[in-house]
Formats: C-alpha cells, structure tokens, sequence
C-alpha cells in the first residue's frame, strides 16, 4: 500500500509588486552612483554602484522566481517550479561573489596609486542609497524563502556599504587620508562574499536534494518509529521542492492488515510529520513483509509494540 500527502503553499502576490518596483528605484539609482562615483574620483562609490547594479538583477531574477514558483505543476512539471526561487538565489549568490573578485582587485590598484575624492559627494550619493536600501529591505522583508532572503540581503549589504561610506567620506573630508575609499571597498566587497556564502550553500543543498536546514534524520524516522502500529521506518528520504516545501518518501513495516484497518497508522505518520516537521508532501509505502532495503538502508529505525 502506498499512501500519498500533499501540501502546497502559495507565494503572496504583493511581494511580487515589490520586486518589480524595488528593481525600477534599484536601476535609476545605480546610474545616479555611477555618475556620482567617477566624478567624486570614488572608488567606493562605484564599487557600490556595481554592487546595486548585481542589485537590479538579483532583483530582476527574484521577481521572476518568484512569479514561476507560484505556478502549479503540470504533466511535464509535475511539482511545479518551486525551484525556480532556488535557481534564482544562486545566481544571485554567485554574482555576487563575482562583483566582490572586482572590487578587491580595484581596491588594490587603488591602495597603490591613491586618487583624490569628493566627501561631499559620496555622503550625499550614500545617504540616498542608505533610505532607498532599507526601505526596499523592508518591503520585501526576510522570510523564510531562499529566493527573497537572498534578494533581503542584497538590499541589506547595501545598506551597510551605505553607511560605511558616509562614514568614510566624514573622515575623509576631516583627516584627509585616501585610502580609507579603497579600504571601505576592501570591507564592502568582504561583507558581499559573507552574505552570498549563505545563500549558495542552502541553494546548492536545496538543488541537490540535501536533507532539509533544520532536520535530523534520525530525529524523522525516531518519530516515525514511535507510532502505534509501526514495526520499522527504511529508505526513508527527505528533500525540498523549494525554499519552503518539504518531501518524504519512505518504507514502513507494518503487521499484516486490509488496507483500511492501515488508514489509520498513514493519517498519524502524515499529522507527526506536518505538525512536527512542516513536511507535507509524503510517499509511504507501507510493507507486510521485510524488504532488500531494509537490511541495507543508511537509517533503519526499529519500534516493537
């Protein structure tokens, strides 16, 4: 007998209107840095500026994620594109980490031969970057899903390179040491690389059908074992569909009884893994007699009643 579990969970519409309007605010202001930072001579600046143009992707690449993984599956896409987030997130990541590989490299060039720079200019220019990123941070907020956090936190490392910049411009205006430009992009470029670390590793878990942030195997199958009626919990296996969206599928020994005497043990397995584990889409294959799989599977739980 196999017995199935779905659950299925839906994107907000109005984050959607958010991503589409954060990467419109997102662009003008990239070209504003841009212009700002050659002709303050800031290195920082523009360094912010590829930072919020990787931005105006990642943005770009949210909303669509986010528009596709809201679409319900079909016979070539049978769970649907929840990974499309997923896919999202990573390139997000891994752009990031390429922007960073840039501005170290011009962070050094610039340590050797020092530029002139305009305070002034880069405080205003940061200011404005400073209330436009924390006012996008805020309305896109950090969730649980992977594809928003890692746009959250794009809008978030701006912020701070805001911040840092208006301090450094403060300080250059008032010690006149140049190279605290390059130095705040050296920092800048080390806070981009700490925050796409993140999002790549649970990215890359998620695409490689990893077990779950959060989750113990044994700790599944423990409870699992635990009901009433359950002789041994094998091959079993937990992953997600996306950022949210967690599957398992799994054998169960069970004694031998009609299928609607075993009802019951399936509507108590499915309730401990949805209200335990947030696991709502299960495949259990429930057996009367001991299988290959159970003498060789990495996790065999064993409960005698």
């Amino acid at each position: 007998m196999v017995g199935h579990h779905h659950g299925h969970s839906h994107p907000h519409p109005g984050k959607g209107r958010v991503l589409f309007v954060s990467l419109g605010l997102t662009a003008a202001f990239v070209v504003l840095e841009a212009v700002a930072g050659i002709r303050s001579g800031s290195l920082a600046l523009v360094s912010d500026a590829g930072h919020n143009f990787t931005d105006a992707f990642a943005l770009l690449l949210a909303a669509i994620g986010y528009y596709l993984q809201s679409r319900p599956g079909d016979h070539v896409k049978t769970f649907g594109y929840q990974r499309a987030g997923v896919l999202a997130a990573f390139a997000n990541a891994v752009t990031l980490v390429l922007v960073a590989v840039f501005i170290f490299y011009e962070s050094w060039q610039r340590l050797i031969h020092p530029e002139p720079v305009a305070p002034v200019t880069m405080m205003t220019v940061a200011s404005i970057g400073l209330v436009l990123n924390l006012g996008i941070a805020f309305g896109i907020g950090d969730g649980h899903d992977l594809n928003l956090r890692a746009a959250w936190l794009h809008m978030m490392g701006d912020a701070a390179s805001s911040a840092a910049i208006i301090l450094g411009a403060i300080a250059i205006r008032y010690t006149g040491w140049l190279a605290i430009d390059p130095v705040l992009s050296i920092l800048i470029g080390a806070g981009i690389v700490w925050s796409a670390w993140g999002i790549i590793r649970d990215s890359l878990n998620i695409l490689l059908e990893g077990l779950p942030k959060g989750l113990q195997l044994t700790d599944v199958a423990r409870e699992m074992g635990a009901i009433q009626g359950v002789i041994d919990v094998h091959d079993l296996h937990i992953w997600s569909l996306g950022s949210d969206a967690h599957a398992l599928s799994c054998h169960v020994l069970i004694e031998d009884m009609p299928p609607s005497s075993s009802d019951s043990i399936l509507r108590c397995i499915n309730t401990v893994l949805c209200d335990r584990f947030a696991i709502h889409h299960t495949t259990i294959q429930f057996e009367h007699i001991r299988c290959a799989l159970a003498d060789t599977s990495c996790t065999v739980v064993k409960h005698q009643h």
